[in-house]
């Protein structure tokens, strides 16, 4: 069978029915009503779906110093993905109803385990449910699987690494996935200081998506990130958001478009904060009116 490692086309994965090594795994989540996804879930999802949790399943404790979504450790993740019965030539398709934005978090930690063979449904449930795809209400039941877990520190840049690029005058190369207003400083709904970090650009992920929730195509993202970057051959970069999740979808829009995968600062913007003699960046008065 065909190997899946980006994206995923609604008729591809229906054409996978009866797969006995795939896994399809639903991504909804709501921060502000975090039973909302799981709610969902049972109420209707693709058939043979399990459910992963964002803060559960995707995401370790949270402590005084690190952001709202830390990693989890890499044998508690290799246990839960055993649990859904992925295995080391298990296809991973992923999905949600937030453009991958959650998803694509599922997509990357995949990845840094050593899991190359998972792809998000291009265009999410919406597209699958627009095609006429079924849906289901059980909860399948699985065999539970051994996951060759090979955790990839390199996938990953520190606040130390951050805050020393910045001491140290260099050039930080950070693009931050929020949305223009959060970045700015103009508002924060969610986190306790408005801003950002100084020498971060920004490219808001929903960039990455076409109207309808599908991906824009290769060239396209491509040119956005040249734009974005100065050059068709930027240097290493790194990605973050608020809390690690939405970073990992510029991962994949990278990804897409043909560059080298960023690192992702899995603290991201609710970590930077934690501590308040870090830096932080915001438009001039002048410049939010």
């Amino acid at each position: 069978m065909k190997s899946y490692l980006q994206l995923i086309e609604v008729a591809e994965l229906q054409d996978m029915a009866g797969c006995t090594d795939c896994r399809v795994i639903d991504c909804r989540f709501d921060l502000m009503q975090p039973e909302q996804g799981r709610t969902e879930y049972l109420a209707g999802h693709i058939p043979g779906a399990l459910y992963a949790d964002l803060d559960r399943d995707l995401a370790g404790p949270v402590n005084k110093a690190c952001g709202r979504h830390p990693l989890p450790e890499a044998d508690d993740f290799k246990a839960t993905l055993e649990g859904w019965g992925i295995g080391a030539g298990t296809q991973v398709i992923v999905y949600d109803t937030a453009s991958a934005a959650l998803a694509a978090r599922l997509w990357w930690m995949l990845r840094w385990l050593g899991h190359s063979r998972v792809a998000v449904l291009n265009g999410g449930l919406n597209a699958w449910r627009a095609a006429g795809g079924e849906m289901a209400t059980g909860v399948p039941e699985v065999t539970v699987s051994s996951f060759p877990a090979s955790p990839d520190a390199g996938r990953v840049i520190t606040t130390g690494e951050i805050s020393a690029t910045i001491s140290e005058g260099r050039e930080l190369h950070l693009v931050d996935a929020r949305a223009r207003p959060r970045f700015d400083g103009r508002t924060e709904p969610v986190d306790a200081v408005a801003g950002h970090i100084p020498g971060a650009i920004n490219f808001p992920f929903s960039e990455n998506i076409n109207a309808d929730g599908t991906w824009k195509s290769r060239e396209e993202l491509r040119r956005a990130w040249a734009t974005l970057l100065g050059s068709d051959t930027p240097p290493a970069f790194s990605v973050m958001c608020g809390s690690g999740v939405t970073a990992c979808h510029l991962v994949l829009a990278a990804a897409i478009a043909g560059l080298d995968e960023p690192r992702v600062y899995i603290g991201s913007w609710s970590e930077w904060i934690r501590d308040g003699s870090r830096p932080v960046g915001r438009l001039e008065a002048a410049d939010l009116t």
